[in-house]
């Protein structure tokens, strides 16, 4: 435990030293929330996070690196659909996209790339990039994806995940919205290997390639391509002392002393060493094959226990100068007990966006983080408390179970001073973040969950000498995120408190400290409205309650292979000529999402210039939207902006009316998104 033992500590909070005389008084007014302040004195009816990503149902698990598109972040993350059926069985990911502009506030757009699509089943992590040249072949700025699957797995394969490991190409044509297969046969096979995973693609601009990590186990294979599609290894990075190396990273950044540097990251687990179970890194260089280590021991991202399977990606704004990141909050260890699914049916938390810098201390470099900016656009409330001495314990006259609380602490004679968070009425629960003379901390082994009597308290550095911290905390309805004076440290870990644990208090042990410019920052929800699948034609009908009339009343979706196809059907109005007519109409819905998503090919025959062959949104049974195909039996993404019939009803309708050359139109993937 810690030198200024928490036992010990504890028996000072249970005294409940208390101020006493004027400076009581002052203190204690200060803390009193002004009318109208929201304090979240009802507990929340939710354990689901206010404003952190969150999976809309089911399950997540590792995020995908985001492309920039069209001004704005295409985030995608492993889900699994099929989670109810068996938390405990393998029944497949598939990758699920959620879009953002400042990396806080995201819009749920549903699968982008389904698992079960072909032959080899479902989907693993892997990286998805912009292919501006089109060295691919599928055109100039195709977003194209690399990623692990297993290689024509056998049905006991598929039960338990322990088909062979391979990289596969997808590739989308619509902006990174909905993915592909590029055939079933993997374009950088196995080879024999037990663990072969997570590829990480980037563009080496030096040399006009693109160079992919693959994490193997106990060590990184380097590889090189012209194209995306055929292979060469260069190189490999080996290392047993991490336990399981995953999801590798690698990119260059410039310090603040304007040194470029490269930065090499793995997923690993450090308990062998007393280090952690998140992201390690080392800085050092990059000569398009190989990686020069500036030091054999990495550096970690992140010290808490819950930030696994973390991505980095550029921020275009500075693309040399800082990056994004985000981590998975959560643990194989303990992954299937959190209680967000029981009470609300989704198991899947993402840490908050940072901002990483590159920072120079001493002789060395280290990556900063700092939650991204956008956090302060969704603030509804900020309380400037002021300057706060405590010698023992002060509770705080605030209640809240999602907000951010910051302060200078300068220890002065205090051996141990900190904070209580989610704190039970009658004190016995809470979570503490603190610093001693050598470290600061993260404790939740007084919430009750996590139980894992080892993983309780994480710890990183702090000087001797160093007698002001400054703390940044953030307190989620499930999560806690503590960023150590300039962030060179972070730890973020699940604190699974009671709904009604919502009290905050102040702590010393061993002397006085002083809290200053203590603040408390409130932030609105973020939550997502979940994506609706209006129809993905891959069911042996229409869709429940869409009908038909003409030629398809007595038809069905088909199995197609079309570029741009999502998944194995599409509707298709040829039906064994271009004579063949009539509408296909979806059931009556709300439009109660601002866009409705389609993909279409076919005829190019406009509604209003008979016979047509266009896709109709109707209300009150006139069309109010409208597209037709171009001729092409290439599938292109169209997007209808429906705000304007808010809470209106209507119907999604495919009319085809032409029986000449391209009399005809293919129809995939109709969605209701934000």
């Amino acid at each position: 435990m810690m030198p200024v033992p928490h036992d010990s500590a504890k028996t000072a909070l249970r005294r409940v030293a208390l101020l006493t005389g004027a400076a009581a008084l002052v203190a204690t007014a200060a803390l009193v929330a002004p009318p109208g302040m929201t304090s979240a004195a009802d507990p929340p009816p939710s354990h689901r996070a206010q404003y952190h990503f969150t999976v809309p149902d089911h399950w997540k698990n590792d995020p995908q690196r985001p492309v920039f598109v069209d001004g704005k972040f295409h985030y995608y993350y492993l889900y699994n659909a099929d989670y109810d059926a068996d938390p405990t069985a393998n029944f497949g990911t598939a990758w699920r996209l959620a879009t953002t502009y400042d990396g806080v506030v995201f819009a749920d757009q549903g699968i982008a790339a389904p698992k079960k699509t072909n032959a080899n089943y479902d989907l693993w992590s892997g990286s998805a990039v912009v292919d501006h040249a089109g060295t691919a072949g599928f055109g100039a700025g195709a977003v194209v994806m690399l990623v692990t699957q297993m290689d024509h797995p056998t049905p006991l394969q598929q039960a338990n995940a322990s088909g062979p490991q391979a990289q596969f190409l997808w590739y989308s044509i619509d902006g990174g919205r909905t993915f592909r297969p590029s055939g079933e046969q993997p374009v950088i096979p196995n080879g024999g290997r037990a663990d072969f995973r997570d590829p990480k693609v980037i563009w080496d601009a030096e040399r006009g390639r693109w160079v992919a990590l693959i994490a193997e186990r106990d060590r990184v294979s380097f590889y090189t391509s012209p194209d995306l599609r055929n292979w060469t290894r260069r190189w490999e990075y080996v290392n047993a002392g991490i336990g399981t190396i995953e999801c590798p990273d690698l990119f260059p950044i410039r310090a603040d002393d304007g040194t470029v540097k490269w930065v090499f990251g793995v997923s690993a687990n450090g308990y062998a060493t007393n280090e952690p179970a998140t992201y390690a890194y080392w800085t050092g260089s990059f000569d398009g094959t190989s990686f020069r280590f500036d030091a054999a021991a990495p550096q970690w991202l992140d010290h808490g226990f819950d930030w696994y399977g973390a991505v980095t990606w550029e921020d275009p704004a500075a693309p040399l100068d800082r990056r994004y990141a985000v981590g998975w909050m959560n643990n194989w260890d303990y992954a299937h007990t959190t209680p967000t699914w029981s009470a609300d049916g989704f198991n899947g938390t993402d840490s908050i966006t940072r901002h990483i810098r590159l920072k120079r201390f001493g002789s060395g470099f280290s990556l900063v983080s700092e939650p991204v900016a956008a956090l302060r656009a969704i603030a509804t409330s900020t309380r400037r408390i002021g300057d706060v001495r405590v010698d023992g314990f002060l509770p705080l006259a605030y209640r809240g179970d999602a907000f951010q609380i910051e302060a200078d602490v300068t220890r002065a004679t205090a051996a141990n001073v900190g904070l209580q968070l989610r704190r039970s009425a009658d004190g016995s629960r809470h979570a503490d973040v603190g610093v001693t003379e050598t470290y600061a901390y993260l404790n939740r082994g007084q919430t009750g969950h996590p139980g894992n009597p080892w993983k309780l308290e994480s710890r990183t550095p702090v000087g001797s000498t160093h007698d002001t911290v400054h703390l940044r905390i953030l307190v989620d309805r499930t999560t806690i995120e503590v960023f150590v004076d300039d962030g060179r440290y972070v730890h973020s870990s699940q604190v699974f408190a009671p709904h009604a644990d919502q009290g905050v208090a102040l702590y010393t042990s061993g002397g006085a400290a002083t809290f200053r410019n203590l603040t408390i920052t409130e932030f609105g929800s973020v939550q997502q409205r979940p994506a609706r699948l209006l129809a993905d034609f891959e069911g042996t009908g229409w869709g429940g309650g869409w009908s038909a009339t003409g030629a398809f009343s007595a038809l069905s979706p088909v199995p197609a292979d079309l570029p741009g196809q999502v998944g194995r059907q599409v509707a298709d109005t040829f039906a064994g000529s271009d004579a063949a007519t009539g509408t296909i109409t979806s059931p009556p819905f709300v439009v109660d999402r601002n866009f409705v998503h389609f993909l279409i090919a076919g005829g190019d025959h406009p509604l209003g210039a008979e016979p047509a062959t266009s896709v109709q949104l109707l209300v009150d049974g006139q069309p109010v939207r409208t597209a037709t195909g171009d001729d092409s039996a290439r599938l292109r993404h169209v997007t209808w902006d429906v705000r304007d019939l808010a809470g209106r009803t209507a119907a999604f309708q495919i009319l085809d009316d032409a029986t000449g050359e391209w009399g005809h139109l293919m129809v995939d993937q109709v969605i209701l998104s934000d």
